[in-house]
């Protein structure tokens, strides 16, 4: 006597699953550029090197470390401007320098920048930053254990629709995760008139998962 065909047998279902969890940043970029105008082109690297070099000194004597200090960008142009008759003119010459900061103490955040723009002057300009975790490898892990509960719950919902139910997990992909957190509701970045005001709010980090089940005969 043949035995029963399985009609379920070799099918499979595939759900990608989405989860998001988040957490109270506990790190800061920075981005510090340097713009120095000068008569000539040694002059002007010379006092860009001066004020990146004053900027530095500032962070570090409030506990920012050399590893968390990085410099780049550093570039010399020529200052040029149109002038009737006379074509293309150079007026001076511009050096140009960008410092990248990881702040770790968030709550001493607001009076490193400043210090950091007073060492500066007025040839130091603040081009943004940046919230995020210095490890966010514990925030991930759950946003990974939610998406795999949504691509399962989607999952066994579809098996049931398919009068079948959920066998052996086949094959698992992780999608790719976003390059930076999100901010949830409550970050704000405010400019007061003698430091900047960073409130860090809430961040959130999301993923998503590709999963593959086997099909099998409901039991019974």
């Amino acid at each position: 006597m043949a035995e029963p065909v399985d009609q379920t047998a070799n099918r499979t279902v595939t759900v990608t699953g989405s989860g998001t969890a988040g957490g109270a940043p506990d790190m800061l970029t920075l981005s510090i550029g340097v713009e120095c105008r000068r008569d000539n082109a040694g002059g002007a690297y010379t006092a860009a090197g001066e004020a990146s070099a004053a900027v530095a000194g500032a962070l570090r004597s409030r506990g920012v470390e050399d590893r968390d200090i990085r410099t780049s960008g550093l570039n010399v142009r020529a200052d040029v401007v149109w002038q009737e008759g006379r074509g293309q003119q150079v007026t001076g010459y511009i050096a140009s320098a960008m410092l990248s900061v990881r702040l770790r103490d968030l709550d001493a955040g607001s009076a490193i920048i400043a210090a950091a723009v007073e060492a500066g002057g007025n040839d130091v300009r603040l081009d943004g930053l940046q919230l995020g975790f210095a490890d966010t490898a514990a925030v991930l892990a759950l946003a990974r254990e939610a998406a795999w509960a949504d691509a399962r719950a989607a999952a066994a919902q579809l098996a049931g629709l398919a009068g079948a139910e959920l066998g052996e997990v086949v094959s698992v992909r992780q999608q790719p995760a976003p390059s930076a957190p999100v901010p949830l509701g409550g970050m704000q970045r405010a400019f007061a008139a003698d430091s900047v005001t960073v409130e860090a709010g809430d961040l959130s980090v999301s993923t998503g998962v590709t999963v593959v089940w086997e099909l099998r005969s409901p039991a019974g």
